[in-house]
């Protein structure tokens, strides 16, 4: 009688395990192996990041940077949510609205969200406004496009059946339209987190005074560089953390 033997499963966050330690070995190589006795890339070395992070840590500013970015994210994020799922589904839902507005969405989504920045300070000053706006103009533009995608992509016959039973516009749109681009909206919702998130810490370097961007500039300003190279692993790892949860929370039916 033959018997099958079964190799254990190796764990699967082994492998992922292995490349953090593999990109931090490199990581190391060429800020202490590659650079040379007196270079400045020596200050960015991986063996740094413990002490400056506690150091903002025992400071009292690092905490505090955390909520006040991940404020100004979320109220970004609320207000392209709120903007771009109605212009989404305007669009998807009136063709001769998207063919008449598609030049002008275009346009506007194709320019970089910081290039607006001095019309930001100019219009709201300094403080936290002009960082949710730029935070919002970047992240409004992929709700808008995958919701309209969305919706041009249900099933027509789905709303001739809606209408035959005598449903009403605000039912077929409760009943079968936001149901039927779920999927495209938390799509478009995920890829706007990331790019919020990018734009965040350069947008909160134009004169605000916290803030994880702003503490990046703060520490360079006081030739700080492993502090400077600690927020960056923080920015890293809350980013990471936030698209992780995103698709946890996104992905439950």
């Amino acid at each position: 009688m033959n018997t099958v033997v079964t190799r254990p499963r190796t764990p699967t966050w082994l492998p992922r395990l292995a490349a953090v330690a593999l990109a931090v070995l490199l990581w190391w190589v060429l800020t202490d192996l590659v650079a040379g006795p007196g270079s400045l890339l020596r200050e960015f070395g991986p063996q740094h990041v413990p002490g400056a992070a506690a150091q903002l840590f025992d400071r009292g500013v690092l905490l505090p940077d955390i909520a006040v970015s991940m404020w100004r994210l979320l109220v970004g994020l609320l207000i392209a949510v709120t903007v771009g799922v109605p212009l989404g589904l305007l669009l998807g839902l009136h063709a001769a609205t998207e063919h008449a507005v598609a030049p002008v969405v275009q346009f506007l989504r194709m320019i970089s969200p910081l290039s607006w920045a001095p019309i930001a300070v100019a219009l709201f000053g300094i403080g936290n406004q002009p960082v949710i706006f730029l935070v919002a103009a970047a992240s409004v533009w992929p709700i808008v496009l995958n919701t309209a995608a969305g919706v041009r992509a249900i099933d027509p016959g789905l709303l001739l059946v809606a209408r035959s039973f005598g449903a009403s516009r605000r039912e077929q749109l409760s009943s079968v339209v936001l149901p039927a681009i779920r999927g495209q909206v938390q799509t478009g919702f995920r890829v706007a987190l990331g790019i919020a998130w990018v734009v965040l810490v350069p947008a909160e370097m134009l004169g605000v005074r916290s803030g994880l961007g702003y503490q990046i500039l703060n520490a360079r300003d006081q030739l700080a560089y492993d502090q400077v190279m600690a927020v960056i692993v923080v920015i890293g790892i809350i980013g990471y953390a936030l698209d992780s949860l995103s698709r946890v929370l996104l992905d439950r039916r």
